[in-house]
């Protein structure tokens, strides 16, 4: 794809933020860190009172709608921090207005709204970034080096846990939580970033087959999730998601293995290396200690370093990490899932399309 407006050269980078809700803070966190080379300069919410606290934390221009910051802006890229139900068309309009994007994930909740969005960008020759964060944690930097220099030898078995807890009053503090159009549940959205790593580390999923659960929440979509899995590679494995755990979140993990080594990465959020064994010493190794890492909350401290790469991009030196067909990958894991769940059967995948 030829990407217009690029590279961005001589100046910091202009940004512009839609949905000034809980996660934007991390974003303008993560820009802010980056002054040197970014800036936010327009910012969009339908509330007021947040609306005016961007304003006030960014010093940006406010904006009460997305079509009428897109007229006024002089933003480089959109950054897309609103309910993933609005990724779609707000992705879209931002793609014909020929800026590049930035979305939080799940950049979609409907396999066909994803496939809308990659072609819309492409068409407009605009680059899209899904955010994927969790990737840059040293935790599991060290387990992808791992797994792409072979270490584990042949992969068995990969089991994902995420023991979480969101209470109602999380749930009610927004009439979009918890719906089906707007939000999607336990694995569309609070463990979208544990579904990537399925594929990310295990690599390409043949099938699986899941079943979901509203046991205690009264919102439309599932608290609770379990899936199995086989990757094509032969492997087995398993996802267990819940947002019931008593009285607090516990677990975010991932164990992998194989037949020359066994890893496990938990903690709450994948930011500690509990087990890491293999057969064969590597220098890697030397640096499993001073990956683990304290972290107050369950999104850690990837989004700086995904920035990284999204201005490296847009400066020309660097490619997308995880762009918008990256961002299928896991959209088509997730689809599968719920397809698997509603129909009670096992889904293969590519899905057909």
């Amino acid at each position: 794809m030829t990407v217009a407006n690029l590279p961005i050269t001589g100046r910091r980078q202009r940004f512009a933020l839609v949905g000034c809700g809980r996660i934007s803070g991390h974003h303008f966190a993560a820009i802010k860190a980056h002054a040197d080379r970014a800036e936010i300069v327009d910012v969009c919410d339908v509330d007021p009172a947040a609306l005016a606290k961007a304003v006030e934390c960014t010093g940006a221009r406010g904006h009460a709608s997305l079509t009428e910051m897109l007229a006024a802006t002089d933003a480089d890229a959109v950054i897309v921090t609103t309910p993933s139900g609005l990724h779609p068309a707000q992705v879209i309009e931002i793609a014909e207005s020929g800026r590049h994007i930035v979305s939080e994930k799940p950049m979609a909740t409907r396999w066909q709204d994803g496939l809308r969005m990659v072609e819309a960008c492409e068409k407009a020759g605009v680059q899209l970034f899904i955010v994927k964060q969790n990737r840059r944690n040293a935790t599991l930097q060290l387990l992808k080096r791992a797994v792409e220099g072979g270490r584990f030898g042949r992969v068995y078995m990969i089991a994902v846990n995420v023991f979480w807890t969101r209470p109602q009053d999380y749930y009610d503090s927004a009439a979009w939580r918890g719906t089906w159009e707007y939000d999607g549940g336990a694995l569309m959205n609070q463990a979208s970033h544990y579904v990537d790593l399925l594929d990310w580390l295990g690599g390409p999923i043949e099938s699986l087959h899941a079943y979901t659960a509203t046991l205690a929440r009264n919102i439309e979509v599932e608290d609770t999730a379990v899936m199995n899995i086989r990757w094509r590679s032969g492997a087995l494995g398993s996802m267990n998601v819940t947002m019931l755990t008593y009285p607090k979140n516990l677990e975010g993990s991932i164990t992998i293995l194989g037949e020359k080594g066994s890893v496990k990465v938990g903690g709450t959020a994948l930011n500690r290396i509990d087990d890491w064994q293999f057969d064969t010493p590597h220098p890697d190794d030397a640096e499993v200690s001073g990956a683990s890492y304290d972290t107050p909350s369950v999104y850690g401290f990837g989004h700086q370093l995904y920035y990284d790469n999204v201005l490296d991009t847009l400066a020309g030196t660097a490619v997308a990490a995880t762009d918008g067909r990256e961002g299928l990958r896991s959209l088509e894991v997730l689809v599968a899932a719920y397809l698997s769940a509603r129909d009670g059967k096992r889904v293969s995948l590519p899905l057909d399309y």
